[in-house]
């Protein structure tokens, strides 16, 4: 994948956006995995397998992210573990963007593509996805429960068009609107 930005993508954007140098040219920076347990209030175990599945699915250690403040409504108490997250960049980012794009959402059920509306103004993407089971690294049988995750994609894009069309070159498979089916 980094080869291909570098041969393929990189010019071709250059040339798109009239780009002087290429520095200019929008590249992928880091891929953000953030999985929030609401369940862990009441029980522990399920950040320890929240970790656990974005550490399989991305091959990296995952950390869990802790709550900023105290919410007596839903019982839960500043610094207490409610999620998991990690970052991906360099290689691992590629692979795991390659794997995303050709293996995992292709699995979802009922998949059309994914929605444009997940830009948020600067460049960034963000994508929700609703089941971990997705991804043929986590076993069905030893999921106990179905959850989702936000994945988002930060980039040196300047506007939304700019971050559209590089994700869109690395194979991310947008809804094409000019033909529904």
């Amino acid at each position: 994948m980094k080869d291909k930005y570098l041969t393929e993508i990189a010019p071709a954007l250059k040339e798109k956006f009239q780009y002087k140098s290429t520095m200019q040219v929008p590249k992928l920076t880091k891929i953000v995995l953030n999985k929030g347990i609401g369940a862990a209030v009441a029980d522990k175990k399920l950040v320890d397998q929240g970790v656990e599945e974005l550490s399989l699915i991305t091959g990296q250690r995952a950390v869990a992210t802790k709550a900023k403040n105290s919410i007596s409504n839903f019982k839960l108490r500043e610094e207490m573990p409610i999620g998991a997250k990690v970052t991906l960049r360099g290689d691992r980012m590629y692979e795991f963007l390659d794997r995303l794009a050709t293996v995992a959402l292709p699995r979802v059920r009922d998949f059309k593509g994914i929605s444009d509306k997940g830009f948020d103004g600067r460049g960034n993407y963000t994508l929700g996805v609703t089941e971990q089971i997705i991804f043929p690294e986590i076993s069905i049988e030893k999921v106990n429960r179905i959850s989702g995750m936000d994945i988002t994609f930060v980039t040196t894009a300047e506007t939304d068009e700019e971050s559209f069309s590089l994700l869109k070159a690395f194979g991310m498979p947008f809804i094409n609107k000019n033909n529904p089916e």
